[in-house]
């Protein structure tokens, strides 16, 4: 049976992506940023996930105005970096992984999460960066990726509690597919950061580590902060990291961490990182 061993989060900004592929992880700048995923690099050389479900944020790549899904899973067969503007990222193409994708919405959906099914789209700096932070330069990923999409850009976004659900609810799905599989779930986005207006570079580094924190151990306090604290406490791009409780909901009761790491700055953000295991 399928299984999900550990648990993954981190920022995905997308300077990052830049600063990868133009070689620029040693710079001093880029440095105290790529030191801290040099741990997570070489665990996920070591022992690389069959498949990885990854939450991400589209920022107007796949989706526009026109269609903006709460949450979106992709079931396709592969998924091109998208063109944000300046040509496709230099990364290789995300292979999908259809027949758990498909068993996954299935789930979910019986389980009265109406996900968006997405055969075809291409994936941008949310999904393609903590590929690069987390698997490093490669000519392909070493493992097959899920996409599962959430709106985070346009009110209203979904509630902590109800992501926190949604894990849950795909730790039951990806624990009910036959073939054995190693599985992965990482949660992205965030930490504290505001875009613009007056409060344009607010970052919060007692809140983000309360948040760090609340996702170790067995405590669920982190599913019940409303909109409005994420929104007075880390900007009006804070609330991302509703992303990350998805993969919080999906470890189970009790977590462990097995690496952590936390910089400001990095462009305009706070960069976070973490990854959990289960505790049984």
């Amino acid at each position: 049976m399928a299984h999900i061993s550990a648990g993954v989060a981190s920022s995905h900004v997308p300077l990052l992506g830049m600063a990868h592929d133009r070689h620029q992880e040693h710079d001093p700048c880029f440095a105290p940023i790529f030191d801290g995923f040099e741990w997570t690099r070489g665990w996920e050389r070591a022992s690389p996930p069959d498949v990885v479900i990854l939450v991400y944020n589209d920022h107007a790549s796949a989706f526009d105005m026109k269609i903006i899904p709460t949450f979106a899973i992709g079931c396709g067969e592969r998924f091109r970096p998208a063109d944000e503007g300046w040509g496709r990222r230099p990364v290789p193409e995300v292979i999908g992984h259809p027949e758990l994708a498909w068993h996954i919405a299935q789930s979910l959906i019986l389980s009265d999460f109406d996900m968006t099914i997405i055969n075809e789209m291409d994936v941008d700096h949310g999904l393609t960066v903590p590929l690069s932070l987390m698997f490093g330069e490669t000519p392909a990923w070493p493992s097959r990726v899920i996409p599962l999409a959430v709106n985070v850009v346009t009110y209203p976004p979904p509630s902590g509690n109800r992501c926190w659900s949604l894990g849950e609810a795909i730790a039951r799905a990806v624990e009910s597919f036959p073939e054995d599989l190693d599985v992965q779930i990482w949660g992205t986005g965030g930490m504290s950061h505001q875009l613009q207006g007056s409060r344009a570079g607010l970052i919060n580094r007692g809140w983000d580590a309360m948040f760090l924190d609340g996702l170790i151990g067995d405590s669920d306090h982190l599913r019940h902060i409303p909109h409005i604290e994420y929104l007075r406490e880390t900007g009006s791009e804070g609330i991302e990291m509703v992303m990350w409780l998805i993969m919080r909901g999906a470890l189970g009761r009790e977590t462990r961490c097995l690496h952590r790491h936390y910089h400001v700055p990095c462009s305009n953000t706070a960069v976070g990182h973490i990854v959990l295991e289960p505790k049984s």
